[in-house]
């Protein structure tokens, strides 16, 4: 049944994680650590670059920008999953579920944009470390980051608003933990092909040509660093790398395999799985693989601790 452009519904009910009874106390305290670890590690890298001046730089720079993302990123969903696992209270109101996808879609094309950042900023580290501090300039720093924000923006209202102008009708139950924009688009009773075509082409914007910026970056990198005699540099560099790219695989690869794969060959619980990956695990593994394995991280870490701890004695 289609009623205008008028939605007959007020709220939707989120079905959670595909998990039997039993295992619910398991998986929340399970995610409810992963989370409050995601939330601890991004809020101490974002507190270490503001507060030591030696990691004012454009690699800290985007970092902080990261983990502030990530931060948001899984507070838009894991809190609400978290609540809904507890109270056993399934619906969320139309409204919210709408804002729900708006902020997840901005937050994670946000992270899309400034991974791409990121390897930019390596590429030039490395590639061009004599003329790393002027092509580096705060104001690109600045104009790239703002860049990141504006797209995403204007990206995420436009799915949003798109998406508010569908009918929903008899059917409001979203086989997720999360207002997803795929499981919406499946519930919905009147035409999404212009939803279709937005989401294949801006999904090239976001998901598809960052990924090539990055890779293309780090082929330049690579064959840049097997220039230099150095062994030390190599197993460095290639460490480095490795890490990163290790977080883009898996970032890029499971929104890939979601949202640009045809959602017949996705079951509910593939979806569901692949959704828990970049969700929750990879904000989490981000600040142990970009930073707290970083030296730098590690000596802003000890000087704050020491100074920390001197005043505490002082105090006594």
């Amino acid at each position: 049944m289609k009623v205008g452009n008028q939605s007959i519904i007020s709220e939707f009910l989120l079905l959670g994680l595909p998990i039997e009874p039993d295992q619910r106390d398991l998986f929340y305290a399970l995610l409810l650590a992963m989370y409050l670890t995601t939330v601890l590690g991004n809020l101490l890298i974002i507190v270490l670059i503001h507060l030591d001046s030696h990691l004012h730089t454009p690699m800290y720079f985007f970092l902080s920008n990261l983990s502030f993302s990530d931060l948001c990123f899984s507070s838009v969903t894991i809190p609400k999953l978290l609540h809904n696992m507890q109270s056993q209270v399934l619906s969320i109101p139309y409204a919210g579920c709408l804002a729900q996808m708006y902020f997840f879609l901005l937050f994670a094309d946000l992270e899309s944009f400034l991974l791409v950042a990121m390897a930019y900023d390596r590429y030039v580290a490395i590639c061009f470390p004599l003329h790393y501090t002027i092509i580096m300039s705060s104001k690109l720093c600045l104009a790239l980051v703002a860049l990141s924000w504006v797209l995403t923006i204007f990206i995420s209202l436009l799915h949003t608003l798109l998406m508010a102008r569908l009918s929903f009708c008899a059917d409001n139950v979203i086989p997720h933990f999360f207002c997803d924009m795929s499981a919406l688009l499946k519930l919905a009773c009147s035409d999404i092909q212009i939803n279709e075509i937005m989401i294949f082409m801006l999904g090239g914007l976001v998901i598809i040509v960052p990924f090539l910026l990055i890779f293309s970056s780090y082929v330049r990198i690579v064959s840049s660093i097997l220039k230099v005699p150095s062994a030390r540099g190599i197993r460095k560099a290639f460490s480095t790398c490795g890490s990163h790219l290790s977080v883009v695989s898996l970032f890029y690869g499971t929104i890939i395999g979601l949202y640009l794969c045809p959602s017949a060959n996705n079951s509910t619980i593939k979806e569901t799985v692949m959704a828990v990956m970049y969700t929750v695990v990879t904000p989490m593994l981000n600040p142990f693989i970009y930073s707290l394995r970083n030296q730098d991280i590690k000596g802003a870490l000890q000087k704050i601790f020491l100074k920390w701890t001197i005043q505490c004695s002082l105090g006594q």
